[in-house]
């Protein structure tokens, strides 16, 4: 099939093909009772930096080792020496237990931050019982950036703690208030470690 344009041939078929927005995947990590799982440029075949304009992480089957914790993050400005970038972000969330005593839609200021260096999380109440976990994508946009703050969004799914079981689903944005460039980004529970769980990263290029 050919690309024609005003009668004229602009491709021939098998001679054009494009390929927006591909997503290349470069590291995958799996959870074994681990406290952390880090994502450092230039570590183990990592690649995090102007590569690629965008940067998603994909979390399969989070499980905590403790009630009510949950996964969360922290950047890295100097190539995971530090994990301590002020980051301003917000949170909202829809939940409705397993009984269908409790169902709502809410803003969650407990889980926000201003300015705070400290790891945001990204899952509210994780339960740790045999069959729950947690799902969702990270997205990081532009952390090479020595102009523009880091953006970043996540939406994902959890199961709340095995006390109150139900469907959470959380939606958190912000950004990382830094003009340096981010090279390095580290997961881990707000307590306890991550019981098991893997972690997919990607690159987004044309994007």
């Amino acid at each position: 099939m050919a690309i024609i344009s005003n009668a004229v041939t602009i491709a021939d078929a098998g001679a054009f093909s494009a390929s927006l927005g591909a997503m290349v995947h470069i590291k995958t990590l799996t959870a074994s009772s681990s406290g952390t799982l880090s994502f450092v440029h230039g570590s183990s075949s990592v690649v995090f930096n102007n590569t690629y304009p965008i940067y998603q992480f994909k979390f399969f089957d989070i499980h905590p080792a403790t009630n009510a914790a949950e996964i969360s993050f922290n950047v890295s400005i100097d190539t995971g020496s530090n994990y301590n970038v002020a980051k301003t972000t917000t949170c909202f969330r829809s939940y409705h237990t397993e009984d269908d005593n409790n169902a709502t839609l809410d803003y969650v200021g407990d889980f926000d931050l201003a300015q705070g260096t400290g790891f945001q999380p990204l899952a509210l109440n994780q339960g740790n019982a045999g069959d729950e976990s947690a799902v969702g994508t990270l997205t990081l946009f532009n952390p090479s950036s020595t102009t523009f703050v880091k953006h970043f969004c996540f939406s994902g799914n959890n199961s709340h703690d095995a006390n109150t079981p139900g469907a959470v689903s959380g939606f958190f944005a912000g950004y990382a208030n830094t003009t340096s460039a981010v090279d390095a980004i580290q997961f881990k529970m707000s307590t306890g470690n991550i019981d098991a769980g893997t972690i997919k990263m990607y690159g987004i290029k044309d994007s």
